[in-house]
């Protein structure tokens, strides 16, 4: 089900304008795209950044309602306040249900805690991307692309092309381009223990090697003296 958006056409622009709107409550925006001209609007400030919040407003179709009249949009951009928690400006494209987009989706990671390089290597796997640019119709935009970690083993990476794309959807790569995704790696905290114990074991070792070899020594200079106390005791 599309998220629906409502906003109100306005006639008044300008710096001023725009800050007056925002000092009221509102946003400004802008709907462009499509046969039909751009339109510019305002939005509640309130019900617009609660709708940020939610991952699936940035990556779906929006059923926006201007004046009452609906047509299907994209979220574009965002503009916030540098410091204030205040929206200053939103884009909406409107899009035909005939001709391709081109979007941003998240990618959603499962199933790392199964996978051989975590469950039996302790490795820790991390997210190179966190989302992806597709191309595809409207109705086979994807809210996020499912990104199974499964089958990662340590030294491994996990890209693009290895993604299970839904129906319809591609992924905007030229040529043989293949970035990286994901990748499973030992934390170097944990290589430099093991280095650190394994250097201790060997020097345990080293050190427990070298007592016989210094008790040997000890004994025939023992023996020595025992005789030569003998031979005095002859005397």
């Amino acid at each position: 089900m599309a998220i629906e958006v409502t906003a109100q056409s306005r006639k008044l622009q300008g710096t001023g304008a725009s800050r007056r709107l925002r000092n009221s409550g509102k946003v400004p925006g802008i709907v462009y795209g499509g046969k039909t001209d751009a339109v510019t609007i305002e939005l509640d400030h309130n019900a617009l950044f609660h709708a940020l919040r939610n991952e699936k407003f940035h990556a779906s179709i929006l059923d926006l309602s201007v004046d009452g009249k609906k047509e299907q949009v994209l979220l574009r951009a965002v503009n916030m306040h540098p410091y204030k928690v205040q929206v200053q400006h939103v884009d909406f494209q409107r899009v035909s249900a005939d001709q391709k987009i081109h979007m941003k989706v998240p990618l959603h990671f499962t199933n790392a805690e199964i996978s051989p390089a975590v469950k039996l290597g302790g490795a820790m796997i991390s997210h190179i991307m966190n989302d992806v640019e597709v191309r595809c119709l409207p109705a086979h935009l994807p809210e996020f692309i499912e990104v199974d970690l499964s089958g990662m083993e340590i030294g491994h990476s996990l890209h693009i092309r290895d993604l299970k794309l839904p129906t319809g959807v591609e992924v905007g790569l030229r040529g043989n381009e293949n970035p990286a995704v994901a990748t499973a790696q030992i934390p170097k905290a944990a290589i430099a223990e093991e280095e650190a114990a394994a250097a201790a074991t060997a020097e345990a070792g080293a050190a427990a090697a070298d007592v016989p070899a210094a008790k040997q020594k000890a004994e025939p200079a023992a023996a020595a003296g025992d005789k030569k106390d003998d031979k005095g005791g002859k005397k």
